[in-house]
């Protein structure tokens, strides 16, 4: 299959590869405005205050995955193209109990910080039960996220390399 990176004016490639991504981000977006309807009318204004000061810390699994993620993805496709598939294979894999690793300690660190981090992140004594509450269930699915974050790049990097035309 011929790919047309390397190959088509960069401004076209630009526009043909942030659209998806834009799009992404578009309905990602709307997700959240959609949980925050529903959570306004479930819970109320508090449980919308409750998932913005938590809102914080899965940005900070989010950053963690994705440097994790983009790393070994890099790293992959560098042992790839050199024709080096066993420190491919073992870079993902080392990837898998890093971020698995990064997920368990970031979910025990954050649990036990839970009330000084929400009031960092501005939770009041009205939002701070709200706030525990959720974190705590959001939390817990620390590990998966980042697992799933850091295969996301992962996945993209292998797909790229079945692509290109070398």
């Amino acid at each position: 299959m011929n790919h047309p990176l390397g190959k088509e004016n960069l401004s076209k490639l630009i526009i043909q590869y942030s659209i998806p991504s834009i799009i992404s981000f578009v309905v990602n977006s709307l997700y959240n405005m959609v949980d925050q309807v529903f959570i306004g009318q479930g819970v109320g204004y508090l449980g919308n205050a409750a998932i913005n000061v938590i809102m914080p810390l899965t940005a900070i699994m989010l950053a963690l995955g994705l440097m994790i993620g983009d790393g070994a993805a890099a790293f992959m496709s560098l042992n790839l193209g050199q024709g080096n598939k066993k420190e491919a294979k073992q870079s993902v894999g080392n990837m898998c109990v890093l971020t698995l690793i990064a997920g368990i300690l970031l979910m025990i660190l954050f649990e036990l910080f839970l009330r000084p981090l929400a009031l960092l992140f501005g939770a009041t004594e009205t939002v701070m039960p709200y706030a525990l509450n959720y974190g705590r269930i959001i939390i817990l699915g620390f590990p998966f996220y980042a697992v799933s974050i850091a295969f996301a790049s992962i996945i993209r990097a292998d797909r790229m390399k079945q692509c290109v035309d070398f």
